[in-house]
């Protein structure tokens, strides 16, 4: 009798200890599931963070942007640190851009241009165990306020990969 005792206490800590040490769903998700590839929601605060740099994308795109960084990746930017810190996170704001009509008149030529309608927002976040398969980093799109689907981002990674010498980023820091 005591050994039964004893036999069904141990199997009861030893499944005890094997369930303690499985590995957890990734992201709390039941089915077994991993976090989403890409950001999905727009992190708060963004039109705060200070500004990295700017573009001019031509051709298709044909936009201004305004790159901006959250504190982590300012810091990281400024120290010229790589790879970015987990935290760091970058946004990418596009408009089409359109003549000034206002500002040509005063400098009494076509030479002026201002941000347009908005076309996306984009961000990159950096959370080197939640997008492991990325680089470290997840990539979003937003188009009023709306996430692009998976298929929309499946080619982030891959160009972003091409700058692997700057930690997957292309915007350079402008002091």
């Amino acid at each position: 009798m005591k050994r039964i005792a004893f036999l069904l206490v141990a199997v009861a800590m030893g499944t005890s200890v094997v369930a303690y040490m499985a590995p957890a769903p990734a992201s709390g998700q039941a089915d077994g599931q991993g976090a989403p590839p890409f950001v999905t929601k727009i992190p708060p605060g963004y039109r705060n963070w200070r500004v990295i740099s700017v573009a001019h994308e031509e051709g298709d795109l044909n936009s201004l942007g305004a790159i901006l960084g959250n504190d982590i990746a300012i810091k990281a930017y400024r120290e010229g640190k790589l790879p970015f810190p987990d935290g760091a996170i970058i946004a990418a704001l596009h408009w089409r851009y359109v003549p000034s009509e206002e500002n040509n008149k005063v400098f009494g030529r076509s030479q002026s241009f201002v941000p347009g309608p908005p076309t996306n927002v984009q961000f990159m976040v950096k959370d080197s165990t939640k997008y492991a398969a990325t680089g470290g980093w997840g990539f979003g799109h937003f188009m009023d306020g709306k996430p692009a689907d998976a298929a929309f981002m499946k080619p982030c990674f891959p160009c972003h990969e091409q700058a692997k010498a700057s930690d997957l980023v292309f915007t350079r820091y402008s002091p």
